[in-house]
C-alpha cells in the first residue's frame, strides 16, 4: 500500500468545515480529478476518479468523530482507505489533513508507476483541490452547513464546471435533465445561475447519524 497526505488551513470554524467536507456528493463541483459521489445508502457511497487512469470504487464509511474525523475503506475496486482530521487552530481557522492509503493498480506496472512519480501526481492534486475546498469554504456565508451555499461552485476548474462527470453524478445532482436539452439546443429556464438547477443535498449525508 503507498500512502500520500495533504493538508490545508481553512479560514472557518471546525463545525463548518467538518459540515461542509461530508457532503460527499458536491466534491466534483470543486474538485478537478473525482467525477462521481452518488449514495448507495447512509454508510456507503460509488465513487469515480480520475488520476493517472480512471478509477471506480465502492466505500464504506469508518471511525466518525463528529467535528474530528472521517474515515473510509474500499469494499471493491482500486484498494483504499482513509482518513479525514479536522483540527482548530482559532477560534474560526481549521487545519483539514488528508491521509490515504492505497494499492496502486495493474500489479507491478502500478507499483512502478507509484515509484517514478504516479504517487506525486496525486498528492499534488490533492493539494490542488483541498485549496479548492478552503475556497469554497470561505466563500461561503459565516456559519453555513451545506456546499451549494458557496458562490464557488462549479468554478472553472471542477470537474462539474469542465463536463467531466459521470451520468449518475449528473442526475444526483439534477443537471442530466439540462445537458439533454443543450445536445438539442433547446434552451433551458435558467441558464446563468447554476445553484437554481442543482437543489440541495439531501439531508441524510453518509456517516451523519454521528453528529
Amino acid at each position: 500500500m503507498a500512502e500520500h497526505s495533504a493538508s490545508v488551513t481553512v479560514n472557518a470554524p471546525v463545525h463548518q468545515v467538518y459540515q461542509l467536507y461530508t457532503h460527499f456528493n458536491d466534491y466534483p463541483k470543486f474538485m478537478t480529478f473525482v467525477k462521481e459521489v452518488t449514495y448507495l445508502d447512509d454508510k456507503r457511497s460509488h465513487w469515480v476518479a480520475d488520476v493517472i487512469g480512471r478509477h471506480e470504487w465502492d466505500a464504506v464509511n469508518e471511525d466518525w468523530i463528529p467535528d474530528r474525523q472521517i474515515g473510509w475503506r474500499s469494499v471493491d475496486g482500486v484498494s483504499n482507505s482513509g482518513r479525514v482530521t479536522f483540527e482548530p487552530t482559532g477560534a474560526d481557522r481549521t487545519r483539514v489533513t488528508v491521509l490515504v492509503d492505497y494499492q496502486p493498480p495493474v500489479g507491478i506496472l502500478g507499483s512502478l508507476g507509484e515509484v517514478l512519480g504516479a504517487g506525486g501526481e496525486f498528492e499534488r492534486r490533492l493539494r490542488h483541490d483541498l485549496q479548492h475546498f478552503a475556497t469554497m469554504v470561505e466563500q461561503a456565508p459565516a456559519g453555513a452547513l451545506d456546499p451549494t451555499s458557496s458562490a464557488y461552485l462549479f468554478h472553472g476548474d471542477s470537474a462539474a464546471a469542465r463536463g467531466e462527470t459521470t451520468e449518475a453524478q449528473d442526475e444526483s445532482m439534477g443537471i442530466a435533465e439540462d445537458k439533454a436539452r443543450e445536445a438539442r439546443h433547446v434552451p433551458t429556464t435558467s441558464e446563468t445561475a447554476s445553484e437554481e438547477r442543482v437543489p440541495p443535498v439531501p439531508g441524510t449525508t453518509p456517516g451523519r447519524e454521528l453528529t
